[in-house]
């Protein structure tokens, strides 16, 4: 689904205009990207977290070339996805598998 598609979903099960609904997802999106550049944590319950993970300096080489770089420390942003929503997603493809 694209950010589109999703604002359209939420626009028809809410009754707000796709325009609304779009401003909205935009923001959403925007509220958690300025807190993982804060380096803040941010938990839905039900749904997951997102937070960064620190990679500490190391020193890696080139697979091409097999030149050593040195690799600062870097912040990469994670996503982790709730037990409750990993279960649902499980026992709802599970039982189109069987």
């Amino acid at each position: 689904m694209t950010r589109a598609q999703i604002a359209a979903a939420i626009s028809e099960a809410t009754g707000l205009s796709k325009k609304e609904t779009e401003i909205v997802v935009e923001g959403f999106i925007s509220c958690i990207i300025d807190s993982l550049r804060r380096n803040e944590t941010v938990e839905i319950r039900g749904f997951g977290t997102f937070k960064n993970n620190v990679k500490n300096p190391r020193i890696a080489r080139n697979p091409k070339t097999g030149e050593k770089i040195a690799l600062g420390k870097r912040y990469i942003p994670m996503f982790k996805v709730s037990k409750e929503f990993k279960k649902i997603v499980q026992d709802t493809l599970g039982e189109r598998q069987v």
